[in-house]
């Protein structure tokens, strides 16, 4: 059984149930020997319309100007960027996520016709701290938990993994290193800053970084319902700041429009099309090298002389 609960507020007509079955079955739930049968599995959908209360909070039942919109709920959002990796994430949650890709891989083209579509990975790095900068050491350990058929040995598993996905890859939250607000970041639009906010601070830590002023970045954000404006901005270079964490601040807030409205303008958030939200559902939000995903582009940030 699949199970779609939720509230939301939409002139459109939505299938839910073939959205269900389609995606069941792209992702591989093709029969209940697998798991679940995307075609005879039984589909239960409860969504109803959104609070009025909220609607009027955030967006006056859509009077208010773009500028006004508030928030769709309160939290902190985090982002986090390093620069341990080409794309400023930690090596852990890079290596893992490859190694669910090719996971993946290997299930679809049949070199591992034994897997089966529900698995996770994990990976342990021993790193050495360099004045607040995470140096990868060595790759300590490396854990693929996936479902299997009943007649393949243990032994088969290992060697299969050992050779076809783990030989190839060594070599989406932030792999463990990062805090976490607790929203989640799928299914909701961009006035829930759960996920818009934690898109354009992520944006933020990345462009720190990549503009050379920090080596590693978090920057928090913290939003109450119904408020435009964040009630604060935080930022931590765990001391590998190449100015005061104070300015680098400054300039975040110079560069950067933490409202909701102004963020999903900016990061392009209401633009579906390509898969584009279906593909924040698996590998992660962050750390992708994909037009979509708006929220990694760069910012360049250059310090008042």
């Amino acid at each position: 059984m699949v199970m779609v609960f939720g509230e939301i507020t939409t002139k459109a007509n939505v299938n839910y149930e073939k959205i269900v079955r389609d995606n069941c079955r792209g992702i591989g739930f093709v029969s209940a020997d697998v798991g679940l049968d995307a075609d005879n599995c039984k589909v239960l959908v409860n969504i109803e319309q959104q609070s009025p209360d909220i609607a009027q909070g955030v967006h006056g039942h859509m009077t208010k100007k773009l500028e006004e919109i508030g928030a769709g709920d309160q939290g902190h959002m985090f982002g986090y960027a390093t620069d341990e990796t080409p794309e400023l994430m930690p090596l852990t949650h890079v290596l893992a996520t490859k190694l669910g890709a090719k996971l993946t891989e290997v299930r679809k083209n049949k070199t591992c016709p034994w897997v089966r579509p529900d698995g996770k990975t994990q990976v342990t790095v021993e790193y050495k701290n360099d004045n607040g900068a995470m140096i990868p050491i060595r790759v300590h350990t490396v854990l693929i938990a996936t479902q299997h058929d009943e007649t393949v040995t243990n032994d088969k598993i290992a060697s299969d993994l050992k050779e076809h996905v783990i030989k190839p890859i060594i070599i989406d939250t932030y792999g463990g290193w990062a805090a976490h607000g607790g929203g989640a970041f799928s299914g909701k639009d961009p006035t829930k800053v759960d996920s818009s906010g934690a898109y354009i601070v992520r944006q933020a830590a990345k462009s720190v970084v990549a503009s050379g002023l920090a080596r590693r970045c978090l920057v928090q954000v913290s939003y109450a319902i119904g408020v435009p404006e964040p009630l604060s901005v935080f930022v931590d270079t765990y001391k590998t700041g190449k100015i005061p964490d104070k300015d680098i601040l400054a300039l975040i807030k110079e560069n950067f429009d933490f409202s909701p409205r102004m963020i999903a303008i900016n990061l392009d958030l209401m633009r579906g099309g390509n898969f584009r939200y279906q593909k924040t559902a698996a590998y992660g939000h962050f750390g992708r090298d994909d037009p979509d995903f708006t929220w990694e582009t760069v910012k360049m940030l250059k310090p008042k002389a």
